[in-house]
C-alpha cells in the first residue's frame, strides 16, 4: 500500500501554538511574505562546527504540506478554532522559497543553515517540523564524525538503533552517521530505506543458547561463511579467541575464510593484542578486529593511542544519541516580515536581521579561512556563497542529491576544515564575521526598536 506524502501525513505534527498564532494572522488579515532563518545559537562544549543534514526531509513535507479531512476534524473537535479559519486551512499549501545549505555541509553558530519566505500563516506553521528534521540529523551528523576522524581510517559501523529515542530516530541515525562517514549500519530498515550497507554480528544470547561455544561459532560459519564475525568474550576473550582460530582453520579447509572477531568488553587495547597474537599464531592474519561497547570518538582515541589493535569500530549509543551533547540550541526566528527587517532583543537571543548570505573565504591551499554572514542581496568581492535557492512557489527546483552525493560531498568539505577546528576538546572558534552592510542594518534596527518599544532615545 503506498504511503500517503509526508506533509499529508505529518501536517498536524507541530505545536499547538503555531496553530493558534495562524489564527490570530487570519483573524487579521496578515499574510504578508515573512522570512525565518534557521540557526544553532552556540556550541556545546568541545564543538567547533556542525554539519548540515535533514534538508531532504524538510523539503518533502513542504512541497507535500496538507490538513486532511481527518485533521480538519479534529481540530474543530477541540473547539478552538473558528470554521472560517478552517476552511482556510482546507486549500493551505506551502507556497514559498527556501535556501539552504546543501546537505552535509559545514557550517557554524549563527550562521542559517536554511531561511523560509513564504506568507506568514505559511511560514509560521511549518516551523515545528523544520526544526524537529534538521536538528536531530545535524546533531547526529555533527557527532558521528568525531568518531570517523578518531578511527584514522578504520571502518567505522552504526549499532545505535536498539538505544536511540524512537525508530524515527533510529533510521534518521542510521542515514545521517553514514553521511558523516561510516561504513555502515546495523539498522536493517535505514539499509532498504536509504541503500545503506548493513552489517551484523550475534549476540552473547545465540552464544549462551549453546551448550558449548565452539559449537556457536560453528553453526554461524556454517550459515554465514562470507560473512563470519564470531563474538569472542562472552566467557573469556583469549579462549573465545582460540576456539574461533579453531573455527577458521575449519573454514580454511572448506575454501572460506572468517572474516572478523568482536570484542565487546574489557580493556580493549590490552586483549586486542593478545587477540591479535592468537590469530597470527593460527596463521589467520587476515582476520580482523572488531570492537564494540561504549564507543565514541574518546574511547576510540583512548584505546588507539593505547596501541590497541582493532580494526574496526561498532559505535552505539553514545553516538545515536549524542551523549556528550544531546541537543543543540537550534531556533527559527523571524527577520523579516512585509518587507520591513525585524529582531528580537531578549538577552541572549538577539537575532540577525533580514534574508542573508554566508560567503566563505579560503587560502592558498585550498581550506577554510573564514565566513562573513551578510545580507541576501550583498555580493562580495571575495569568497563564494554557500546558501542555496532549492525551493521556488513550494516545488523543489530539483531533486535532492543522493545520500552518495552527499556524502562524497561532505568529506571535501570535512577535507577543507583546518585541523584545529577538528579538535575533540576545546577547539578554536573559527571566524566568523557580519558584513558591513548586515552590521548597519543590524544597529538601525536595535535602535529603532529601543525607541519604539522601550521608549529610549
Amino acid at each position: 500500500m503506498k504511503q500517503a506524502p509526508l506533509g499529508q501525513r505529518l501536517a498536524l505534527l507541530t505545536d499547538l501554538y503555531q496553530l493558534t498564532m495562524a489564527a490570530c494572522y487570519f483573524d487579521q488579515g496578515m499574510n504578508d511574505e515573512a522570512t525565518f532563518s534557521l540557526f544553532i545559537r552556540k556550541y556545546p562544549d568541545n564543538r567547533g562546527y556542525f554539519v548540515a543534514a535533514g534538508l531532504a526531509e524538510a523539503l518533502e513535507f513542504l512541497s507535500t504540506l496538507h490538513f486532511t479531512e481527518e485533521d480538519l476534524a479534529y481540530l474543530e473537535s477541540t473547539g478552538q478554532f473558528r470554521t472560517a479559519f478552517l476552511d482556510y486551512l482546507k486549500d493551505l499549501r506551502f507556497t514559498g522559497e527556501v535556501y539552504a545549505l546543501p546537505e552535509g555541509s559545514i557550517f557554524f553558530k549563527d550562521e542559517p543553515l536554511l531561511e523560509v519566505s513564504a506568507p506568514v500563516i505559511e511560514a509560521q506553521l511549518v516551523e515545528t517540523f523544520i526544526i524537529n528534521a534538521v536538528s536531530l540529523q545535524t546533531l547526529i551528523a555533527s557527532k558521528a564524525v568525531r568518531s570517523v576522524e578518531a578511527a584514522q581510517g578504520r571502518p567505522i559501523v552504526d549499532f545505535s538503533l536498539r538505544r536511540t529515542q524512537g525508530s524515527d530516530a533510529g533510521l534518521k541515525v542510521a542515514r545521517a552517521s553514514y553521511l558523516a562517514g561510516f561504513t555502515g549500519t546495523s539498522n536493517v530498515l535505514a539499509g532498504k530505506l536509504y541503500g545503506i550497507p548493513t552489517f551484523g554480528t550475534m549476540a552473547h544470547s545465540y552464544v549462551t543458547s549453546f551448550h558449548e561455544e565452539i559449537d556457536s561459532f560453528r553453526v554461524f560459519a556454517e550459515n554465514f561463511p562470507k560473512s563470519t564475525t564470531l563474538l569472542i568474550d562472552t566467557y573469556d576473550n583469549v579462549v573465545g579467541a582460540q576456539k574461533a582460530a579453531e573455527v577458521g582453520k575449519e573454514m580454511e579447509a572448506r575454501g572460506e575464510r572468517l572474516s572478523a572477531v568482536r570484542l565487546d568488553s574489557g580493556d580493549i587495547a590490552a586483549i586486542s593484542k593478545k587477540v591479535r597474537r592468537v590469530l597470527d599464531d593460527e596463521g589467520l592474519d587476515y582476520v580482523k578486529i572488531l570492537a564494540s561497547g561504549g564507543f565514541d570518538e574518546f574511547k576510540i582515541t583512548d584505546v588507539l593511542n593505547a596501541g590497541g589493535l582493532v580494526d574496526s569500530f561498532a559505535v552505539g549509543t553514545k553516538m545515536g544519541v549524542s551523549a556528550d551533547a544531546p541537543y543543540f540550541d537550534i531556533a527559527y526566528k523571524l527577520v523579516k516580515y512585509a518587507g520591513h527587517p525585524v529582531m528580537k532583543l531578549s538577552t541572549g537571543k538577539v537575532t540577525l536581521v533580514d534574508k542573508k548570505q554566508i560567503w566563505r573565504r579560503f587560502d592558498d591551499k585550498g581550506l577554510m579561512q573564514g565566513d562573513t554572514i551578510a545580507l541576501r542581496e550583498e555580493a562580495l568581492p571575495e569568497g563564494v556563497p554557500l546558501l542555496q535557492k532549492v525551493m521556488e512557489n513550494g516545488t523543489p527546483l530539483e531533486p535532492q542529491p543522493t545520500l552518495e552525493d552527499s556524502r562524497d560531498y561532505f568529506r571535501r568539505q570535512y577535507d577543507q576544515l583546518p585541523e584545529p577546528y577538528k579538535a575533540f576538546e576545546n577547539p578554536p572558534e573559527y571566524p566568523v564575521r557580519l558584513s558591513q552592510k548586515l552590521d548597519e542594518r543590524e544597529t538601525r534596527v536595535e535602535e529603532e526598536l529601543h525607541h519604539r518599544e522601550l521608549g529610549e532615545s
